[in-house]
């Protein structure tokens, strides 16, 4: 291991904090003005100002920008920023280094940190902060400028696989979407006249779940638990989000959520509310909670359930079903059976359903290997991110 000097981070750079813009000062026109979403994700618009401001606050290309406000493994982190020349917004430092320390090698040091950093925020559960102070209190690692120039290229190297990875990822994602779209078309406009039945001619029933008061924590093994809203909200059956069963009520297996089980949330925001996730495969000992709900198709039904899943995830059928939400002012919209029951189902010839499940099959199969390949890369990172700032590598 090599010996290297650290340096509190305070010593090595001078944090200069953007302004505040109130949201009546944001324009159309003008210089943009940079926020935290724009450093998170390089889709999100700008507002823009025409305003004169002190030059402190001007952003140029290949600044080194540290947000220090947000949601905690979200929002905080160092980037260098690759965007058009704007002003710098409120909870984010321009950090100006001194000559001892590169920006490359700084922006990985600070993000091979950042449990050390949300520890030191403060705040409610939701938006927190680090203070300035306790920024300047971190201890940085300052190797030679040619161990950083070497260090910075291992783990420039490293970070781009974890780019493609995550390209990689996104794209097979978008396949399934794809893939419904390509064989059976835009269900709501039925341009290739798939015959229509209702959802009621092919359910058996439509189970309810059950929301007993539980414990904070998920399920440990031998142990019974419910389902959170977030194990079907992103559409994909996630069984990790559960809450534990408090001992003193006993479990009801007849709610035990099952693989090639169908699930629908009756109820959330507009936006999230009737989602639909197919059981792939889960852990034992999970029910249903009430705002989810189970569709039973009949025996015999000319209906895959992996072809329905497809049709209640794709973007015009949900919007579609997402009106049936109803509600008093402030409440959550809620779909009730009823209404389902009526919801109008195009149903295409059960051969070309069961090729769609097929190829699906095949898709999650990559999925599941992508997702392996994913978690061997971020151990990978990871460990040459503890390693280079140890002077292990």
């Amino acid at each position: 291991m090599k010996s290297w000097p650290t340096k509190p981070l305070g010593e090595v750079c001078e944090l200069v904090n953007g302004r505040a813009f109130k949201p009546n000062e944001w324009q159309d026109i003008g210089l943009p003005i940079i926020r935290i979403q724009n450093l998170n994700d390089s889709g999100k618009p700008f507002n823009y100002t025409t305003q004169t401001l002190p030059e402190k606050f001007k952003v140029r290309k290949g600044d080194t920008l540290l947000s220090w406000s947000g949601t905690p493994g979200t929002s905080f982190g160092c980037f260098r920023w690759d965007g058009p020349e704007g002003w710098l917004n409120q909870h984010i430092f321009n950090v100006h280094l001194d000559e001892e320390i590169l920006p490359a090698f700084f922006i990985h040091q600070v993000n091979s940190k950042l449990n050390e950093l949300i520890a030191k925020a403060h705040g409610g559960v939701g938006l927190q902060h680090v203070t300035k102070g306790a920024l300047s209190s971190v201890a940085i690692t300052v190797p030679p400028l040619a161990e950083q120039e070497r260090i910075v290229k291992l783990l420039d190297e490293a970070a781009e696989l974890r780019k493609l990875r995550a390209q990689a990822d996104r794209r097979t994602s978008s396949l399934i979407p794809a893939l419904f779209h390509e064989m059976f078309g835009d269900p709501v406009m039925n341009a290739r006249n798939w015959k229509r039945e209702t959802l009621g001619d092919l359910l058996d029933a439509i189970d309810g779940g059950w929301s007993p008061v539980c414990q904070e924590r998920p399920v440990r093994a031998g142990e019974w638990g419910v389902l959170k809203l977030g194990a079907v909200t992103t559409c994909e059956y996630i069984d990790t989000e559960n809450k534990a069963l408090l001992e003193e009520f006993a479990p009801r297996p007849e709610l035990e959520v099952k693989a090639g089980d169908l699930l629908f949330t009756r109820k959330n925001t507009y936006e999230l509310v009737a989602a639909c996730a197919f059981v792939f495969e889960t852990r034992p000992n999970l029910m249903l909670s009430d705002l989810i709900f189970r569709f039973r198709l009949k025996t015999g039904v000319q209906v895959n359930p992996v072809f329905l899943w497809g049709l209640l995830t794709a973007p015009r059928k949900r919007r579609q079903v997402q009106i049936l939400a109803g509600g008093s002012a402030g409440s959550m919209p809620n779909i009730s059976k009823g209404r389902l029951w009526a919801l109008p189902i195009e149903v295409p010839p059960l051969a070309l359903q069961t090729e769609f499940a097929r190829l699906v099959t095949e898709i999650r199969s990559m999925e599941v290997e992508q997702a392996s390949s994913g978690r061997r890369l971020e151990h990978l990172f990871q460990s040459l991110l503890h390693r280079a700032f140890q002077g292990e590598l």
